[in-house]
Order: structure tokens, then sequence, then C-alpha cells
């Protein structure tokens, strides 16, 4: 059957409504959806910024860690604007001691020492300044070394200690600083491999090596104004008494290796080097001091140790 022309037209034109909101209604998912497109693009963009930046600051983090530990490495460091340098040295079997001096340097006994770093100089008022932001030294000048520091100063009272010298300094350098062991240091003073049995730090002539009573003026001196030792090494003799980490005791007859003195006993701690103050005789390297861990003295100050990387 034919359908009558009214009734085509009428289906000719729901057909054509149909398809006009068919494609109205496409036009208007298009246009949602094209926003919604816009708005997935914004925040992929977004996104891909965050996470840009985000690697970024990653390998800006790493670089730095990675100069850091090269710089550690090269024992160089610099806190709050105040340049220092640590000196590696390599470790080895040695003297200790002198059986021509004092009764606490004797007996002589063979002692090894693994490698370490220990400071070019004595600490300086400025470093010691940058890290505490204060300066308790009697002499005052930048460059000379800080004194009047106690032992608790700069280890602190106990492991908890959060306010002492090296735990500041170790969370500004991400370093492992400490005092060096007496061993440490002797071995470091005598010139460590290179072993020459000079009685001071650097040689036999007390005064181009050292600051003592015989030419110090009474007072510190800046450091690095004397001859280095053997490791380039200043003021391992005289200047400042040097507060070392260990316990002060008798020696042993026995061999040792990295030696860290008595575990309990005595409360007094390791002084090395001699001062300002006090006679040639006192600035050999084998010559032995002790003092009260909380006692300061316009004659005391420090070198640093580090561990080896």
């Amino acid at each position: 059957m034919i359908a009558p022309e009214p009734i085509k037209k009428k289906t000719h034109l729901i057909c054509a409504f149909s398809i006009l909101a068919i494609v109205l209604l496409a036009l208007i998912w298009i246009v949602k959806d094209e926003k919604e497109l816009a708005l997935y693009r914004e925040e992929a963009v977004r996104i891909a910024e965050a996470e840009r930046l985000k690697v970024e600051r990653i390998a800006e983090a790493d670089r730095l860690e990675m100069e850091k530990q090269e710089a550690i490495k090269r024992g160089e460091f610099t806190v709050n604007g105040v340049f220092f340098r640590m000196i590696p040295v390599e470790g080895g079997l040695f003297d200790m001691g002198s059986n021509s001096g004092e009764s606490n340097e004797m007996p002589i006994h063979q002692v090894t020492v693994s490698d370490f770093y220990i400071g070019e100089t004595e600490v300086t008022q400025a470093l010691w300044e940058a890290v505490m932001g204060n300066n308790p030294s009697y002499f005052k000048g930048d460059q000379r070394p800080v004194e009047c520091v106690s032992w608790e100063d700069i280890c602190g009272k106990d492991d908890n200690d959060t306010t002492c010298f090296i735990y500041k300094l170790n969370r500004l350098t991400g370093a492992k600083f400490r005092l060096p062991t007496e061993a440490e240091w002797e071995y470091a003073a005598r010139g460590g491999k290179f072993k020459h049995k000079y009685e001071f730090s650097g040689g036999d002539g007390i005064d181009t090596v050292s600051w003592y009573d015989g030419n110090s003026g009474q007072e510190t001196h800046p450091v690095k104004r004397k001859k280095a030792n053997e490791l380039g090494l200043y003021d391992m003799s005289g200047n400042v008494w040097e507060w070392c980490q260990d316990r002060y005791g008798s020696y042993s007859s026995g061999s040792q290796t990295d030696p860290t003195g008595p575990a309990s006993g005595s409360l007094l701690r390791v002084l090395r080097g001699g001062s300002w103050y006090y006679s040639a005789r006192y600035c050999r390297v084998a010559c032995r001091g002790s003092y009260s861990p909380d006692g300061r003295g316009v004659d005391s100050g420090f070198r640093l140790s580090l561990v080896h990387q």
C-alpha cells in the first residue's frame, strides 16, 4: 500500500526533526566534551609541570649531594661562609710514646691506625662562631685558634647533647666530625707514614714550627704562620693545647690497633701539643697532658678529625 502524501510529509518532517535533534544533541555533547577535554588538558599540563619541577628538584638535590660528597672526599668544607680543610692521612704502624720523656709517655709501644682525616689547622675563632654563634676566646682574632672551650663544649656532656660544637657542625655539613683519638693525633703529629723522628711536629727546630713561651709574646697567634709538618698540618706543636677524644690513662706495652683510651675510670680527657704558655718541652710530639672535661683555659683549643669516606 502506498502512504498518502500528507503522511509521507509528516514522516519526513519527523525524521528531519529527529535527525536535527540527534545533531543538536551531538553538538551539545561535543561542546561538553570539548570543555571537559580542555579541563583535562589543563589538569594534564598542571600535573606534567608539577612532575617536571619535582624531577628538577630531585636532580638539583642529587647534584648538591654529589658535590657535598666530593667536597668531603677532598676534605673541603664551608660553613656559613667560613672555609676549612681536612687533610687525608693514610693509616699505618708507628711507635707511640717516648722512653726519654715524662713517665706518662712510657713505654714506647706499637700502634696501628686506620685512614682518617685531620684538620689542617686548629679550629679557628671564625669557624667556631660560624657554627655556634659566639666567640668565647680571650685573645680575639678570626684566624686565631679558638680557646676557652672545654671538652664538653666540643663533644657534649653526653650522647644526647645537641648544644655542642660537634653536633651542630655535623648537622650543618652532613659529615661525621669528631675529635681525633690520642693515637691519631700523635701519628699525624709525627708525619704519618713519613715517620720522621722529629722532637716537634715538622722538625727539631722549635722556633720554626711552634708558638711557645719562648717566642709567643704570651698570646695565641693566627694559624698557619709557622712551618707545616710533612702532612701539611700546622701548629701541631704549640699555639694551643688540643683536646683529644680519649679518656686519660696509662699506656700499655702491647701492640694496639685504633686505640681509643680507657673505656672508664679517669674522668680526665687528653690534651696534646703544648701551647703558647708552656716551654718547648711540652710541645714535643710525645708529650701528654690532661684536664677535666668541663675545664676551659686560655691556651686550650682543638682540631677536628673526620671518619674516612
